[in-house]
């Protein structure tokens, strides 16, 4: 999927790469602004085949996997309506698969969900479902937040950090950062968490499109509890168990306090001062409960520095109660188009006297 597209060279040196970054901005549904359409349009001035335009084209729009799982009708709208502005800037003589393509998606009926595919290095590609609009039936869980796709870059460099760990991720949403750990990472357990149960049932969906089975007979979205018990495992069991359960902040059980994991992880998790309370409490729940193992817990965390008075009070909510926390450097390969001027902070979090 991420090869250089037949052909394309002969548009001109480094044209491959081009493509490659439409087609992966494309899939992942990133921002206009995200898209390499400076770069595009000084190539056609110098030229008015329009040979480039119609590779973007196949590895894009046309695409078998864009027919398969394709992005939102709007988002697709929006992308060719970018590549014909490009293509008639040029004068050149109208393409006419650009006008067909269009076409057919404007006839296309705006599903509830959409897909993004993310292509990493390795050649591997991570599959999501997710709802097409930010906030649906009273959750934010169901997209995929900028602070996700850091985080997941920045275990992908760090993969050490996770090898023969178990983890619990807070606030999985739609599965992001637990599904490159699991495939990218050799974690001995994942446990992915949440409390709405269409995110959950969300999730155990992008769990299984991404080649990792599993055994639901226990899984029950409705109430949204699930047996920890209750494993997912990759194919031949040669992956880490992977469970998915439901955690509601504001009534954690003693049992899954029990869980002790190894690491806990969360991103864009804060975002509202009557959170920030019940994720320190959370915290501080597990970091106690592990205390008395050997290395105790650590604590990983991304955010989307949104409101910086409430990412300050989480701060200060932490060295109430003696928790820790330190600013560590971010990923330095990109591999997710998302908007790099966007402010994210990771912290590593431990109990004070660990640091």
């Amino acid at each position: 999927m991420s090869a250089s597209p037949e052909g394309v060279e002969a548009a001109g040196p480094g044209a491959g790469d081009l493509v490659l970054s439409f087609q992966r901005s494309f899939f992942t549904m990133g921002r206009m602004d995200s898209l390499p359409l400076p770069e595009l349009e000084e190539r056609l001035k110098n030229s008015d085949d329009s040979t480039l335009i119609q590779h973007i084209l196949q590895q894009t729009v046309l695409h078998p996997l864009c027919n398969k799982y394709p992005p939102s009708v709007k988002y697709r709208r929006l992308f060719l309506a970018e590549l014909i502005k490009k293509h008639e800037m040029t004068g050149a003589e109208p393409l006419d698969d650009l006008y067909d393509a269009l076409g057919e998606v404007l006839r296309s009926e705006e599903l509830k969900m959409c897909h993004k595919n993310y292509f990493l290095l390795s050649g591997e590609n991570i599959r999501l479902g997710e709802n097409v609009a930010i906030i649906s039936e009273g959750t934010t869980g169901l997209v995929t937040w900028e602070a996700a796709q850091f985080f997941a870059e920045w275990a992908m460099e760090n993969s050490e950090v996770f090898n023969c760990r178990s983890i619990l991720e807070l606030g999985s949403g739609i599965g992001l950062v637990g599904i490159t750990i699991c495939k990218t990472c050799t974690p001995k357990q994942y446990i992915f968490s949440d409390c709405h149960p269409n995110v959950l049932q969300q999730l155990r969906t992008n769990i299984l499109s991404n080649g990792l089975l599993l055994d639901s007979d226990t899984w029950n979205a409705k109430d949204c509890e699930v047996e920890v018990k209750n494993k997912y495992v990759s194919e031949e069991n040669q992956g880490p168990e992977i469970t998915v359960i439901g955690l509601d902040w504001s009534e954690v059980t003693q049992e899954q306090v029990e869980l002790q994991p190894d690491i806990i992880i969360a991103t864009d998790v804060i975002y509202d001062p009557e959170v920030v309370l019940c994720l320190v409490s959370v915290l501080e729940k597990f970091l106690i409960s592990n205390e008395r193992k050997e290395q105790g817990s650590v604590v990983y965390l991304a955010s989307t520095v949104r409101n910086p008075e409430t990412y300050h009070q989480f701060k200060m909510e932490l060295d109430k109660v003696g928790i820790g926390h330190q600013v560590i450097p971010g990923p330095t390969r990109k591999i997710f188009p998302y908007n790099r001027c966007t402010e994210i902070e990771l912290l590593k979090i431990v109990f004070a006297h660990h640091l």
